[in-house]
């Protein structure tokens, strides 16, 4: 196992009934800016609860931010809450919004010219307003990690950032405000989640076996809640599991001490940069196909893949070839593509991204091995 340090302060209220613990959380002074997305917490209640618990709180409201949260659309929220003075930024929503208040909760206070500067790497994140969660999708992990990611149409961009100021000070989790959503969303949410954890399972061994067996527990958790939650979609059990396992994949403990690899979250994000892409269909567009062109370098973590996620038997070879082999059906039996071709994805787009991460000298892989190179070898298959 390699050396590791893990923190993560992000204080956890789960199941049903727990945004009642909200008013709880926030500081009674603080002037809170209530940030949601579409629209959707008119429908589901939830926005009556949340303001319920606000009712003492001086608030100001920010909405409209997108799934894959807009540059231009934060930077509004980041001057409407430096006029109105907020000192506590309240996420209600999935996790596009999370990710925007998380960028807002650094850009608020940041002195320089330019606070993409923030996401790019030229500016250091040195200040945080202090921000909460409610969360109404599960997916991306957003509520106990402190990282995000942002658009920008403009320059078709999409960044990462992180830093431990931007982790959430509380997250509140109730499956039952999940019920609004459509099965295309927890669909995509399902397939993030799945992506999530092979990003920081599917290297190769380091003696983790911790690491590795609870990393196997979530991708076994989602191969059997996922047909349970989608033939269902009032089923509060089973999307309770998603909702945990969404968190689990992506608050740092099964990266702890283990390599990671991100190689279909760096091809995927600018398949939607360039696309429109839903996340989760974009990691099931690259993933299946990543695992055949690095299949040697991935074969002893695909030999235990097969043999303890999927229950799989035969020669090496066979076991390993029916693991790649599984990944696709499973993201297929979500009705997700794996093929980009689906999404409109062109030889154009694919040359795009290989001159781009070619200019920028990008190396991605848990052996800085994918060259853009390799990319197109990914992506090519993906075309097929």
């Amino acid at each position: 196992m390699n050396n590791f340090v893990f923190y993560n302060p992000t204080r956890l209220i789960f199941g049903k009934g727990q945004i009642l613990q909200l008013s709880k959380e926030i500081p009674a002074d603080a002037k809170v800016m209530l940030v949601y997305g579409g629209g959707s917490i008119f429908k589901n209640g939830v926005y009556e609860q949340v303001q319920t618990q606000l009712a003492k709180h001086q608030v100001v409201e920010f909405g409209g931010v997108e799934a894959n949260p807009q540059y231009s659309t934060l930077m509004k929220g980041v001057a409407l809450a430096r006029a109105e003075q907020v000192d506590f930024l309240l996420a209600v929503g999935g996790g596009s919004v999370l990710d925007g208040v998380k960028f807002m909760a650094a850009a608020i206070p940041f002195s320089g010219n330019d606070p993409w500067d923030l996401l790019t790497g030229k500016a250091k994140i040195t200040q945080s307003v202090p921000l909460g969660a409610v969360l109404t999708l599960p997916a991306t992990g957003s509520e106990m990690n402190y990282y995000a990611v942002i658009s920008r149409k403009e320059t078709q961009e999409k960044q990462s950032m992180g830093n431990p100021l931007l982790f959430p000070v509380f997250s509140i989790l109730d499956p039952e405000t999940t019920r609004s959503l459509s099965y295309e969303q927890i669909a995509n949410g399902i397939a993030d989640i799945f992506s999530h954890v092979m990003e920081q399972y599917m290297t190769y061994p380091v003696n983790a076996p911790v690491q590795d067996r609870m990393a196997e527990g979530i991708l076994i958790t989602l191969r059997e809640e996922a047909p349970k939650t989608l033939a269902n979609l009032s089923d509060y059990d089973s999307r309770a599991n998603v909702m945990w396992a969404a968190t689990m994949a992506l608050n740092g403990i099964i990266k702890s001490g283990v390599p990671e690899d991100w190689t279909s979250h760096g091809i995927g994000h600018q398949l939607t940069a360039y696309h429109g892409i839903t996340h989760g269909s974009t990691l099931a567009a690259v993933l299946p196909h990543l695992l055949k062109v690095k299949r040697e370098n991935k074969f002893e973590k695909l030999l235990q893949y097969g043999q303890r996620v999927w229950n799989l038997s035969g020669t090496n070879d066979e076991i390993v070839d029916a693991a790649i082999e599984k990944t696709t059906e499973f993201y297929e039996s979500l009705g997700i593509s794996t093929k980009a071709k689906t999404y409109g994805v062109t030889a154009e787009t694919v040359t795009k991204i290989v001159d781009k991460f070619t200019t920028r000298n990008v190396v991605l892989g848990e052996r800085k091995d994918v060259t853009p190179a390799v990319v197109q070898e990914i992506l090519a298959l993906s075309l097929a």
